[in-house]
């Protein structure tokens, strides 16, 4: 643990942007509070899935105060100004020291660690104050640390929580098998993350329209057959494009359009898009009314946008299965759309989950990523209704939980 805190160091020293990031935040104060609820998520994900219970927490208890940690410069950089929370920082680096200093600046009237988050020093400090601690959203998996046979100190830690709320029965099962039985299958708090925002932005398009939106609404006006590709990497843009000019080379798919909304919208990589597709698109921050209409393709160079563009497509695609992993299914399911992805899908419930529902395919290469696609957009109202009944089976985490937490 400690070397890899060093290792950090060290890459900031040689000029890494989120180690340098994240080595500066090291140098922040904690503001006194009295008995905080602190929140620690490792990035913007896992913040997504504490969001609903700090949002209720707020509006039932506004005088509580609320603090959030995060690990990753992403999320920090991301969240930084929340308005629902009354201070947001980077988690010094789980030493012990930095555990009783933090602990004793913090003074928390609980701890709440979203999902994968298990920092020894802190956990072990916290188990000694005997101060109330959580794991929510948690996923456990037979190859983890904690039930290797060398993993008994590992899963002692465990211990440290006053209770885990689990996703699913498979890791309560796992749990007990290990004698770890303080344990509660709750499911996973971004299903009703996300089935808020759908509800949020329905009151929103009847109250005031966001342009960018609009702009949105205009690209995919009359076409036949829209794919919105949410969080792509090379990989993904690389089939996706190839789709786009084989549909437009054969002649058989007429008005297919794409919405692209990259991972990274960095210049370099938005210049690899543009290169990719041989400068046909329109980036959104450069779209007006009279652009928007001639655009094949439109790629989403901005952030904030991609849980609500969903609506506006046919099929979702979601990016990442090339790489360490596809990142959010569930934006686009709640919206009931037809959900496909890459290969690496195995360590995601809710992908297997839409799977065995019969609304999301996985694909490993172009032929399959063809067939997905004709089968999702000639069918996408029927796939769709799949994805929608699967979120609607999976809601009710936040209110489990949050009753249990605060002893409602």
């Amino acid at each position: 643990m400690y070397l890899y805190f060093l290792l950090i160091r060290i890459a900031a020293l040689f000029g890494h942007k989120k180690a340098r990031l994240l080595v500066a935040g090291q140098k922040q104060s904690v503001r006194r509070f009295h008995q905080p609820v602190w929140i620690h998520a490792a990035s913007v994900g896992e913040f997504e899935q504490a969001r609903p219970l700090i949002e209720r927490l707020r509006r039932e208890r506004p005088d509580q105060k609320i603090v959030v940690t995060f690990f990753s410069p992403s999320g920090y950089e991301v969240r930084k100004n929340f308005d629902q929370v009354d201070q947001v920082l980077y988690l010094p680096f789980a030493t012990w020291r930095n555990a009783k200093r933090f602990l004793d600046a913090l003074q928390p009237c609980m701890a709440i660690f979203v999902k994968y988050e298990f920092w020894p020093a802190y956990l072990r400090e916290l188990k000694r104050r005997d101060i109330p601690t959580y794991s929510i959203c948690a996923i456990f998996r037979p190859g983890q640390l904690f039930f290797k046979p060398w993993g008994g100190r590992h899963l002692s830690l465990l211990n440290c929580f006053t209770r885990i709320y689990v996703q699913d029965t498979a890791s309560e099962t796992l749990l007990r098998t290990h004698g770890i039985s303080h344990v509660t299958v709750a499911g996973d708090t971004r299903f009703d993350r996300m089935a808020e925002i759908v509800e949020t932005q329905k009151a929103k398009a009847e109250a005031t329209a966001d342009p960018r939106l609009e702009l949105v609404k205009a690209f995919v006006q009359g076409a036949e057959r829209v794919i919105v590709a949410g969080s792509s990497w090379p990989k993904d843009e690389a089939l996706l494009v190839q789709y786009i000019e084989q549909a437009n080379a054969n002649g058989l798919l007429t008005n297919v359009k794409l919405i692209l909304a990259p991972h990274e919208i960095d210049e370099e990589h938005l210049h690899y898009i543009f290169n990719l597709l041989q400068g046909r698109l329109l980036r959104l921050t450069r779209a007006n009314a009279v652009n928007i209409a001639h655009a094949q393709v439109l790629v989403v160079d901005t952030i904030g946008l991609l849980a609500q563009i969903y609506q506006y497509g046919h099929v979702a695609y979601i990016g990442g299965g090339f790489g360490v992993g596809i990142h959010n299914t569930i934006e686009a399911a709640v919206w009931g759309k037809p959900v496909i992805f890459g290969p690496n899908y195995l360590h995601f419930r809710e992908a297997k989950g839409l799977i065995e529902a019969g609304a999301a395919r996985s694909i490993k290469n172009y032929k399959e990523l063809e067939d997905a696609l004709e089968t999702a957009l000639d069918n996408h109202t029927e796939i769709g209704a799949k994805a929608a009944e699967y979120v609607r089976s999976e809601l009710g985490a936040t209110e489990k939980i949050y009753k249990e937490i605060f002893n409602l």
